[in-house]
């Protein structure tokens, strides 16, 4: 558990990495933090004093106390340690190891060394990794974004990169606001094909389900959208699910469940899953209604993970290219590290996305409809 004391420090240094406290602007006052943090002043004093002590604030005699200007120091004193961040929402699961490993091999033998940090999509935990990254004298930091489709939190935290020369880029997703380098899939292509392919087998009665906290999930849910138009295939409302990062392990299978309940005549036919994790959680569902897979329902994945082969049922799904996005972001972020600034982006606009064309692996979890 955090002291007090430790809170309204880190308080404080948020508020510096966050370009809250500008290099030479006076801090709230002693009682504003006593206030502010219901603690006594021998608290904010000690908190005070040790962010004096690191080079963070300095005092001024009888004017207060100010943010240092850290930005020169850091640039006097600071070694090339040749240190590449990667941030991603998940490490260990799903197709994250394979991206991060191809990253990683390119980077170690181009001689750097990698720090991985996981913010299991959660923003709080974002803005920890950003305040270490920049108080620790990183040369670059790969990002896969955190919660993409909705408003970020730490939108000043990635332009306090920027103010500091720190070159970052985006992978799988992006903070739109902040127009990043970014490298992603064609996921409004991808949610085309998944559902392109469905309705070529006959399928009409098509149900959808699309994350909607990551923008991965709206483009995906766009490119669904689009297949039914360019077929002239009326949508169904309720065949469109969206669900976020809490609700992923229940509201799906849930739905499903009511959906497969229905007679014969009322249940979809086929349905296009955000990713090959989702579909494999699906297949449960359609194996507890006595179901299967494609006889009685016809499903599609995304991304071609390991998770496409490993039951009886093998999934057609979209590929990802995984290490070789990985393999590319670590070229890309050397390249501007090299170069110590991005390129412009007014002039260069083009050259600030690197897209890959989806490509349907087709397998048997998809059928005619008979």
């Amino acid at each position: 558990m955090q002291t007090k004391y430790s809170i309204v420090k880190q308080a404080i240094k948020s508020k510096i990495l966050d370009g809250t406290f500008q290099p030479h602007e006076k801090i709230s006052s002693e009682s504003e933090l006593m206030k502010q943090f219901g603690v006594s002043r021998h608290t904010v004093r000690l908190a005070i004093g040790d962010l004096v002590n690191q080079g963070w604030l300095y005092r001024e005699q009888g004017a207060g106390t100010f943010c240092a200007d850290r930005s020169k120091e850091e640039i006097a004193g600071a070694i090339p340690q040749k240190n590449i961040a990667i941030i991603t929402t998940y490490i260990s699961d799903y197709i994250f190891p394979s991206i991060i490993r191809g990253a990683e091999s390119h980077l170690s033998e181009q001689g750097y060394q990698v720090s991985l940090f996981s913010t299991n999509n959660d923003h709080d935990n974002e803005r920890k990794f950003l305040e270490k990254i920049l108080t620790q004298h990183f040369d670059g930091v790969i990002i896969e974004p955190t919660r993409s489709a909705i408003t970020n939190p730490n939108i000043n935290y990635y332009l306090n990169l920027e103010r500091q020369n720190i070159p970052y880029l985006m992978i799988n997703a992006f903070y739109d606001e902040l127009e990043p380098f970014r490298i992603v899939m064609d996921d409004e292509k991808g949610g085309f094909v998944q559902a392109e392919h469905l309705l070529e087998l006959g399928h009409r009665n098509i149900v959808g389900f699309f994350k909607n906290d990551d923008i991965q999930g709206s483009k995906r849910m766009k490119g669904y959208l689009k297949a039914h138009r360019k077929h002239k295939i009326d949508i169904m409302p309720n065949n469109i699910i969206t669900y976020n990062t809490e609700e992923k392990n229940s509201k799906p299978a849930e739905t499903l469940r009511k959906m497969l309940d229905q007679p014969k005549e009322k249940r979809p036919t086929a349905i296009v899953c955000y990713n090959d994790e989702l579909a494999i959680k699906l297949l449960d569902v359609i194996r507890e209604a006595q179901l299967k897979v494609p006889e009685d329902l016809s499903m599609v994945g995304f991304d071609d993970s390991f998770m496409a082969e490993v039951t009886e049922v093998k999934l057609t799904t979209v590929a990802h290219p995984q290490s070789e996005m990985g393999e590319l972001a670590a070229k890309v972020i050397l390249d501007m590290v090299k170069q110590e600034r991005p390129t412009s982006k007014e002039k260069h606009m083009e050259k600030d996305l690197i897209r890959f064309d989806p490509e349907l692996i087709i397998r048997s979890s998809t059928a005619p409809i008979k």
